[in-house]
């Protein structure tokens, strides 16, 4: 069975309402997409506004068969509840029948992390004997100094930087505006990289330097895409074949522990990573109280 028409136009409005509004990630936006369809699709005929708690409770229980991960349920109540929310804002519905559910408790994971070791490992094993190379060295160099997400470091223009000051303007989530600081070695890499190589990464293309120009491009000249910064790192890590997953997050997790481990305050690291709530910053204790605890079982006498 198919959409009607109505629900059709709803759906779109509310992929186009998750993308352009709340500035959801292009993969956060698809799951959310996909998981109202199979909702209107299971609803049939019944008209969305007559969709109250129970409804809502049934078509839970219909997809329990499909022995989907607590995550995953979790993600697709968390759809319902925007999709009515923005409904609601819409004055399409008259309350939003998934406000009260419950989500499964998600078992918590602490964020693998890498080494100091690790990370040097990593980074002195990019060759830096093309523009290319030189560019992947400064993106790396950059990652491991501050922390910032994939997205932010490959949607950085001219404009954002101000190496002057050590300082780098990146949007986050919700396009959330923060400054994050840089190293003098990473500041060091990306100056050269501007200077020398990304004149050259792009041979035979023009190559725009305006304040809206990104900073980080590809062989014709455009922004480089994230995938490709992830394809970076999983060349050095099979290369030098170190016993991890590593990917861009990673890095930031990286980044985050160790200031912990070093003393930083909290409200700093949460300021540094852009975290909405201090609650998704303290994660990092715990996984700094795990490190400790290894540590002192691998290396106390009587442990």
């Amino acid at each position: 069975m198919g959409l009607n028409s109505s629900s059709k136009h709803d759906l779109e409005d509310f992929r186009s309402y998750i993308l352009v509004e709340k500035n959801f990630s292009k993969h956060t936006a698809k799951a959310y997409y996909s998981d109202i369809l199979d909702f209107l699709l299971w609803l049939g005929e019944t008209p969305i506004e007559n969709v109250n708690f129970s409804k809502v409770r049934e078509y839970l229980h219909f997809i329990q068969k499909f022995n989907y991960k607590k995550t995953t349920i979790a993600r697709k109540i968390a759809s319902l509840r925007t999709f009515y929310k923005y409904l609601y804002r819409e004055k399409k519905v008259d309350s939003n029948p998934a406000m009260n559910l419950n989500s499964p408790k998600r078992p918590r994971q602490l964020p693998k992390f890498l080494t100091p070791y690790e990370v040097e490992q990593i980074l002195n094993n990019i060759k830096i004997d093309t523009p290319a190379g030189y560019r992947n060295k400064a993106i790396l160099e950059l990652l491991w100094a501050t922390g910032m997400r994939v997205s932010e470091l490959s949607g950085l223009n001219f404009e954002d930087l101000n190496l002057a000051n050590n300082e780098i303007r990146v949007f986050g989530k919700g396009s959330k505006e923060r400054i994050i600081l840089v190293t003098d070695r990473a500041k060091t890499y990306l100056q050269r990289y501007i200077d020398t190589a990304r004149p050259l990464v792009a041979k035979g293309f023009r190559v725009e330097n305006n304040e809206d120009s990104p900073v980080f491009i590809n062989n014709t000249g455009y922004r480089l895409q994230t995938r490709t910064i992830r394809n970076v790192i999983n060349d050095v890590v099979e290369k030098i074949q170190l016993p991890k997953h590593v990917t861009p997050h990673v890095f930031r997790h990286s980044f985050a522990t160790h200031l912990i481990e070093n003393g930083a305050d909290l409200r700093v690291v949460q300021e540094l990573l852009g975290h909405a709530s201090i609650s998704n910053t303290q994660i990092y204790t715990h996984v700094s109280s795990q490190h400790l605890k290894e540590v002192y079982n691998e290396t106390h006498p009587r442990a």
